[in-house]
This record gives structure tokens, sequence and C-alpha cells, in this order.
């Protein structure tokens, strides 16, 4: 129970030293500590498919484990495992698209929950989730993908800049162009905006 204890208290980076180096309850830690989070980025940014989302954090969990040594310890492991799970959702879209032959569209999000019970309020929300959807598929895919971590998942700026490859500015510049955009294109959902 005393190692069990001592790598709960190990950083993710030293967790992965320990994977590296063949320690299974060192990948534990990391399935446990991880597991959700990733399941939750596949099943938002894979159509809401809970057997893909869970298939993609089987496969993510499997490469950990038959190449540990790929890591890049120069990187913080949650930068760089959410790297790898967007490449590996660049990838399921690139195949997507061919199979299916045509513009893969924005998944269901649920952006925002409806802060009322009121009927009136919940019919404005589902309008107002239906355009943002819509709003959100005529971006493109390097403005959406950046609204979608920052907004969405909650990645900071950094952690966004390094999840794909980019520096902040771009990073900060490709969230203002998005958020820019969103707001013009839904100003009629609030008044302040017109």
């Amino acid at each position: 129970m005393r190692i069990l204890t001592s790598i709960s208290n190990l950083t993710d980076e030293a967790l992965m030293e320990q994977v590296i180096k063949g320690k299974h309850a060192a990948f534990q830690e990391l399935y446990k500590r991880y597991g959700t989070s990733l399941y939750r980025y596949f099943y938002m940014r894979m159509w809401k498919d809970k057997e893909k989302a869970e298939d993609f954090v089987q496969d993510i969990m499997t490469k950990i484990i038959q190449k540990p040594d790929s890591f890049d310890t120069s990187r913080k492991f949650k930068t760089w495992v959410f790297s790898v799970a967007n490449n590996m959702i660049i990838n399921e879209y690139k195949k997507q698209a061919v199979r299916e032959g045509t513009k893969l569209g924005i998944e269901d999000h649920a952006l925002y929950a409806a802060s009322s019970q009121d009927v009136a309020s919940e019919v404005h929300e589902s309008q107002f989730q239906s355009e943002l959807k819509r709003e959100l598929g005529q971006l493109d895919e390097k403005h959406r993908e950046v609204f979608e971590l920052r907004h969405v998942v909650g990645f900071s700026v950094k952690e966004i800049a390094e999840i794909l490859g980019i520096n902040e500015g771009t990073v900060k510049s490709r969230a203002f162009y998005a958020i820019k955009k969103l707001s013009e294109r839904l100003a009629h959902f609030n008044p302040s905006f017109e």
C-alpha cells in the first residue's frame, strides 16, 4: 500500500519515467488521472460517439504502454498526451472525409447549459446551440480547433500552444478571430452586440 501512496504523489512526468521503466502501477495512476478527461475530449470532438471515444482512450493508453519512450520529456505530460489525442482526432477527421467524400461538420457540443427551466428560455437556448453549431462549422479548422480547446475543453493559451505546436500569440490571434466572428454572426442573441 505504501508504494501506491508514493506513486500517487508523483508528478505526471515522474510517472512517465516510471512507465518507461516498466512500472505498471505508474501507468495505472496516469490512467486514473487522465482516462476520464481524455474520454470527454474524444467524445466532444468525435461526434459524441461513446464507443469511438472509448476506443480512442484505449488506443492512446495502448500507445503509452507500447511506446512510453515516445514521451517528450521536455514537455508537460498533460499537454503532450492531449497533443497526441488531437493528432488522433485530426487523422480520424481525414479518414472520415475520405470515406464520406464530404466536408465534416462540427459535432454537437453542449457548450452552454440552459440557465432557466422556462420554456421560452429553453427554446432560445436550443436555437442558440443550433446556430452556434452551424457558425462553428463555418469557421476554418484552425480557428474552430482553438475555440474548442479554449472554451469547450478549458485549456490555457499556453497549453493550447503546446498541444498544437504553435506560439501563444497565434493561439490568442485565432481565439480572438473565432470569438469576433461568432459574436458578429450570433449578435441577434444578445442585443448588446448590436
